[in-house]
Formats: structure tokens, C-alpha cells, sequence
């Protein structure tokens, strides 16, 4: 990676505003699920073991106003006191006079938490003079907030203008690992796609192709591929408009796609259908393709064997319900038991792996979904080129 962490400036005594990525999974106003206030907690610790004070900023959700209380970061605020052990002030708002005088009263050692930026439409505006009110807290700018780089706001690439800015740990590690698979990948690299469309992937999949050694398709978007050959998916989700893209990319990578052959099937989209494995150019009228079959499984057993690099973006099956959760699950063992390096694009997959009992087996779960897909379609994302490079 060639920016800047927060190792290579001195904070020592310093205000550090840091951006993190506070998006949880929220219920009754309490935290569901800390994971993503936890992946931060080494650049926090680390910036408070330097005698620097904290500030940090985050979003959640898509609040309509400020007055959409349900959207407050309170509760972030007393799950994070808790992990690190020290009080942590909760600040009215993310700019203003109040706001102003928290954080020039800090003293080394403490932390302030900011409130939700998308109280104010400035922060999804980019807004300059937003992001300059936001800038004017800190002394430096810390982005650990790998979820959200993917987006150009005040919090995220704004505020970059106005401090020196690097990134903390989980950003690096994130450019890390989906880096490898983009810049200089290691031999044989297996690439697996899922989820439902191909039309919200079709850059990665071109992508991917000019740099794996096989791409496995699963999901949703397989059925596209399939429909393409000729078969009919009869009710399974197909894709219409991308089939003619679907047919370019298989004449011109047809060696390189692995596609199911066959599938577990259902009379309706529930889970009390009733199912069957067949062939997947067997699928009876009325009935839809909503998992891969044990003959699938067996297929990307024998792809993924001797792998080097294998990077894992959407489900192959709809592994919400445990009637099709199998083929999602059984990929998910497979990639855990492997000696390749295992990297997972955020989003579904990340909680696909964590369902199946076996993200801590993964060398890398991104905490981005949508930021993980663009990085591997090979754009830049805002947040990472705001900082500074080394």
C-alpha cells in the first residue's frame, strides 16, 4: 500500500479527528452487532497510546433529518466506552460552537464521538465549507473507514483537504488484501462471484477475467449466464436485459467460467417450498433454481484445489433460508479449509461466512461491501485517494 498510516506522522499531543465506520446493525436503540465498532479499535488504541485525544465521526443509516433520533450514534458511544475501557463524550451534533469547545477541551487520553454526519445534507453533498467546520476539530485526519471510502462526503474525502491525512490499521489491511488481487495476484487465483445480478457486477466480472485463472459464478447471476446457453430457468430470476452480455463474456472467456450443472429447485420462493435436486437444463415449469447442487459443489471443490488466491464476493445460493443455504455454506468450509490466501468482499458474503461459523478461518473479511466491489472493478475510491501517499 502507498499511503500514509498514522504511523508514519507524529500524533503525539495531538487532536486526532478520525473517521470510522459506525454503520451498525441497530434494534430497540441498542447495537445488534459491534463487528465493525471492533475492526477500528486498534488505530483508536494506538492514536491513545500516542497521549493523543480522539475525535471521531461516523454516519448511520440514512437519516431524513436530525430530528431521526433513531439514527443517534448514542449507542455506538456506550458500546465503544466499553471496549476501550474509558469514558467516551457524546457530542450534541458534528459541528457548531458546543461541539467546538469538546473538542478544544480534550485532554490526552480522551475520546469524543461526533454525531451521525448525515444529519446534514452537506455530508453526502461533499460540501466544502461543511467539511472545512468538520476539519477545524482536529489537527490531523485518520480514515479507517474502508466502508465508506467509496464515497466522495465531507467526512470522507472533504475534510482531506483542510488536515493531513493517512489511514489507520483496517483501512491498510483492507488495501492490503483486495490489493493483492488486484495489482499483482498470486497463481492459480480463483475468482467467485454470486449474488442476484449480473448487470450490478459486470465491470468486476470483466475484471476478474483479465486476472484470475477460473471465475466461478454462482447466484442469481449464474441463472443469466445459463438462460444465455440456451436453457430454460423457466420461473428462476433471469436477467433479461444482460443476456446478450452475458453470451459476450462467454465467447470470449468461456475456458475461464464455471457455471453450475446442477441445482436445488423450488415450486416458490419460501421456505416451506417443496424442492428437488436436478440437472440445471432440467428445471420443470412453475419451479425456480435457488441453490447450486451437490454436483456444483463437487465442481468448485476440484477449482478451488491447489488455489494460491481465492477472493469471494456474493452468495451462490439464497442462503437466508436454510433450505438453500448449503451451497453457500459447503464454498464457505471449502475456502476455510484451504491453504490459499482467502479474501472476502464485505456484505453478504462477509455474512455468509460468518453464518456458516467460519470467518475467523478467512485470512480477510472486508468490512465494505459496495467499497470492496468498486475496488475490485479497479476504480479509485475517494476516501483512499485523499491521502496522503508515501
Amino acid at each position: 500500500m502507498n499511503k500514509k498510516t498514522v504511523k508514519d506522522i507524529d500524533i503525539k499531543n495531538k487532536r486526532v479527528l478520525m473517521r470510522v465506520d459506525f454503520n451498525v446493525p441497530m434494534a430497540d436503540g441498542k447495537v445488534t452487532d459491534d463487528k465493525r465498532i471492533r475492526a477500528a479499535l486498534p488505530t483508536m488504541q494506538y492514536v491513545l497510546d500516542q497521549n493523543a485525544s480522539l475525535i471521531l465521526m461516523s454516519h448511520l443509516g440514512r437519516p431524513k433529518s436530525a430530528s431521526d433520533s433513531q439514527f443517534s450514534l448514542r449507542a455506538a458511544s456506550e458500546v465503544l466506552s466499553t471496549l476501550l475501557a474509558r469514558p467516551v463524550q457524546m457530542a450534541p451534533d458534528c459541528v457548531g460552537l458546543e461541539v467546538e469547545k469538546m473538542a478544544k477541551d480534550l485532554k490526552p487520553g480522551e475520546v469524543l464521538l461526533l454525531e451521525n454526519t448525515r444529519f446534514h445534507a452537506e455530508e453526502e453533498k461533499n460540501d466544502l465549507d461543511f467539511a472545512k467546520r468538520l476539519a477545524s476539530l482536529g489537527e490531523v485526519y485518520v480514515n479507517d473507514a474502508f466502508g465508506s471510502a467509496h464515497r466522495a462526503h465531507a467526512s470522507t474525502e472533504g475534510v482531506a483537504r483542510f488536515l493531513p491525512a493517512v489511514s489507520g490499521f483496517l483501512m491498510e489491511q483492507e488495501l492490503e488484501y483486495l490489493g493483492r488481487a488486484v495489482a499483482n495476484p498470486e497463481h492459480p487465483y480463483i475468482a467467485i462471484l454470486g449474488g442476484a445480478k449480473i448487470s450490478d457486477k459486470i465491470l468486476v466480472v470483466e475484471t476478474l477475467l483479465a486476472k484470475c485463472d477460473k471465475l466461478i459464478i454462482g447466484g442469481g447471476m449464474a441463472n443469466t449466464f445459463l438462460a444465455a446457453q440456451g436453457l430454460n430457468m423457466q420461473d428462476s430470476l433471469v436477467e433479461e436485459s444482460s443476456l446478450e452480455t452475458a453470451k459476450a463474456i462467454m465467447a470470449k472467456s468461456a475456458d475461464k467460467l464455471i457455471l453450475p450443472v446442477d441445482a436445488i429447485i423450488a415450486d416458490k420462493f419460501a421456505e416451506d417450498a417443496n424442492t428437488q435436486i436436478v440437472g440445471v437444463g432440467e428445471i420443470p415449469a412453475g419451479w425456480r433454481m435457488l441453490d447450486v447442487g451437490p454436483k456444483t459443489v463437487s465442481v468448485y471443490q476440484a477449482a478451488l484445489s491447489g488455489a494460491r488466491l481465492i477472493v469471494w464476493n456474493g452468495p451462490v445460493g439464497v442462503f437466508e433460508m436454510p433450505k438453500f443455504a448449503e451451497g453457500t455454506f459447503a464454498l464457505a468450509r471449502m475456502l476455510a479449509e484451504s491453504k490459499a490466501v482467502t479474501v472476502i468482499g464485505g456484505g453478504d458474503s462477509a455474512s455468509a461466512v460468518k453464518k456458516a461459523g467460519v470467518a475467523k478461518q478467512m485470512t480477510h473479511v472486508s468490512t465494505g461491501g459496495g467499497a470492496s466491489l468498486e475496488f475490485l472493478e479497479g476504480k479509485e475510491l475517494p476516501g483512499v485517494a485523499a491521502l496522503q501517499d508515501k
